[in-house]
């Protein structure tokens, strides 16, 4: 799947959070630490930029993968779509 460039970090966190139940823990400066529990804790830090570099958000990408144990295809279809 080709990654949209003009997404904001705003819409990933938001998108993390209704998808797959990251939740705000807090915020320093411009990047938002979020983090999951169950199966296992998953820690994430995402910039709050008005555009993410497509290095970023392919790296937020894959951590969530491997933390959900997906691939980084459903999760940019769980994001995206």
């Amino acid at each position: 799947m080709k990654l949209p460039r003009d997404v904001s970090g705003r819409q990933v966190i938001s998108a993390l959070e209704r998808s797959f139940g990251y939740r705000l823990v807090h915020q320093e400066g411009s990047h938002a630490v979020l983090q999951t529990d169950p199966p296992r804790r998953h820690r994430l830090s995402v910039p709050d930029h008005k555009a993410l570099r497509i290095g970023t958000l392919n790296a937020i990408l894959r951590a969530v993968s491997r933390a959900q144990g997906v691939s980084k295809d459903e999760v940019a279809r769980a994001i995206f779509d």
